[in-house]
């Protein structure tokens, strides 16, 4: 891990490294509106990370915290579930106490949409009884059970959460009877149905063997007090709990050779990489070779990264990996993934070709240069402007302190990245001058959970701050182009249909893939919802849905600029 560098720092090591001209920014056309608008306040999103900070640079300080979009009450709209912190050190005085009318725990927002027909949230933790209070990390979201209801895993430095949706705005607390627990750090985790049997499976990324009691002392590269990276402590393996179907999980984790190699796991994402039909699973680690584990069918999995291109940089660099991003972002039906590193780094940028091989395209994406002075960490391929083409979001924040830095209020924060996709073949352009005052902000940003909150078929997101407020960015991009939302029932696999591949046909132009999933990003949970955005075209010739179980079915007569429920069964063979 390292942290922001000055403008003039990142110049200098950009020149050395051969990376020449420095980072562009593309400003906002006179008279546009931003394309983003911060309305948590407005939203009465009303949430304040604190991470409990006294000076003695506890590691998990300086990570947190992860954030969900999901309609828990099936009324149709999103709610958020938002992770907080706490205090490790009980007896140093506080570097920055918590606000007045601070709640401690996790909070739970409930939408108002659909009751009100305005955004609007309001706090309904303590009915809901998903006030963890904790050490929080991250949050997944999956149906583990095929009732309908979306479920929550809490991640945490501690022990982990299984909160079971019971239908009636409560939730309940079966950790420990679902036997789904990890008392060490975790991370991200991730619901996939890895064995096919129809019913989700749990992932659950570790990181090191921190302790409040262990904590080491580390310096910065002028020798100030600083945060650790990761290389003071060693990792632990992640966890694979398999759904037995009844409640309850068989920790599968060593039957099926995920803990036989291990990093410090920060992100992850669920999809099938070698197009064999079964879901793997990828994981992005900390300053070290990141892990690509192919399904192999029988309930194990091989580790594949170093032959499929994805372990390290196209330099054989093993790089601070945070963030993940997994998107035919080409529209050529190629996955293409990204994970975020550290300060004068950049992002990596990986394309699969039909054979599962992966290449470092992040030079050819022009993303590398603009990435470089930033610490990234949550991310995401989706199309902000509905024109067919999926764009690009870091959120950005610092993990220690370089020499030039050792002297600021805020030393850690970064501003937030908006890249627009300009199309085939062509390259990213930073769009941040114009992603509105909220990207003008220097903030310790971590998690992004990304949804269509309003239901206006424009996306928007969620992005956290550690020991700062929630912002929820309300997307004034779409203008009047065309979008379809669609969402998946299924009978015969999970009930959400994730793990699915959907499509849209339309005469004369590309076909647009989306994977239908809640994981990715870091330490979030996004909107299980598959958007497209469809440009000046409202035409819609199918959609196509590939189920989990390998069956294919065909959806005609859809009109755009709606959200629609597809069951399995109900399409054409």
């Amino acid at each position: 891990m390292s942290g922001r560098a000055s403008r003039r720092d990142v110049l200098k090591t950009l020149a050395a490294t051969g990376i020449a001209g420095s980072v562009p920014l593309v400003g906002a056309r006179a008279g546009e509106p931003p394309l983003f608008r911060d309305v948590a306040a407005e939203a009465g999103l009303d949430f304040h990370h604190f991470n409990g900070a006294t000076g003695r640079h506890y590691m998990p300080e300086i990570m947190g915290a992860g954030v969900a979009l999901f309609d828990y009450d099936n009324d149709g709209d999103l709610d958020i579930y938002l992770v907080q912190g706490t205090r490790l050190d009980l007896t140093g005085k506080l570097l920055s106490p918590p606000p007045p009318g601070w709640k401690p725990g996790n909070r739970l927002f409930k939408n108002l949409l659909a009751e009100t027909g305005e955004l609007r949230f309001v706090d309904v933790t303590e009915k809901a009884g998903v006030g963890h209070v904790g050490y929080g990390m991250g949050v997944a979201v999956g149906d583990y059970d095929n009732d309908g209801l979306l479920d929550l895993y809490v991640t945490n430095f501690g022990h982990n959460v299984l909160y079971h949706n019971n239908g009636n705005g409560t939730f309940t607390d079966v950790t420990q009877e679902a036997g789904v627990d990890d008392p060490r750090w975790s991370t991200s985790a991730a619901w996939v149905d890895f064995d096919g049997d129809g019913y989700l499976d749990l992932f659950v990324c570790n990181y090191v063997d921190f302790t409040v009691e262990g904590n080491r002392a580390c310096s910065s590269p002028a020798g100030a007090p600083s945060y650790c990276t990761p290389k003071a402590y060693r990792a632990v393996p992640c966890r694979l709990f398999r759904n037995m179907r009844n409640g309850k999980f068989e920790d599968v984790s060593d039957a099926s050779r995920i803990s036989s190699s291990y990093g410090p796991a920060l992100g992850v994402v669920c999809a099938d990489f070698n197009g064999d039909g079964r879901t793997d699973i990828f994981v992005a680690n900390d300053t070290a070779a990141n892990r690509l584990w192919l399904n192999q069918g029988d309930g194990t999995f091989r580790e594949s990264a170093l032959e499929m291109g994805v372990a390290y940089s196209m330099e054989g660099l093993a790089k601070a990996g945070m963030g993940v991003t997994l998107a035919d972002v080409e529209n050529s039906g190629a996955q293409v993934l990204l994970v975020t590193n550290l300060t004068r780094e950049g992002v990596t940028v990986h394309r699969g070709d039909t054979r599962g091989q992966f290449d470092d395209v992040t030079v050819q994406f022009g993303l590398l240069q603009p990435t470089f002075a930033n610490t990234g960490f949550g991310t995401q391929w989706f199309d902000y402007d509905k024109d067919g083409w999926l764009d690009l979001f870091i959120a950005n924040g610092g993990v220690t302190i370089l020499g030039s830095e050792r002297s600021d209020v805020s030393p850690y924060a970064q501003r937030k990245q908006l890249f627009h996709n300009e199309g085939r073949g062509k390259r990213f352009r930073e769009t941040s001058q114009s992603g509105g005052p909220v990207f003008q902000i220097d903030e310790i940003s971590r998690a992004a959970a990304f949804g269509d909150i309003d239901n206006d078929g424009a996306m928007d997101m969620v992005v956290t701050n550690t020991n700062g407020p929630v912002r929820l960015l309300r997307n004034q991009a779409g203008g009047r182009r065309h979008w379809l939302t669609v969402k998946l029932e299924s009978p015969k696999t999970n009930r959400f249909g994730i793990g699915s591949r959907v499509a849209v046909i339309r005469r004369g132009q590309d076909v647009l893939w989306r994977r239908v999933a809640t994981d990715s990003s870091y330490l979030s949970a996004n909107d299980v919802r598959a958007h497209f955005g469809l440009g000046d075209q409202a035409d819609i010739e199918a959609v196509l849905v590939h189920w989990p179980d390998g069956s294919e079915e065909r959806f005609e007569t859809l009109k755009a600029d709606r959200i629609v429920t597809l069951r399995q069964g109900s399409g054409k063979k």
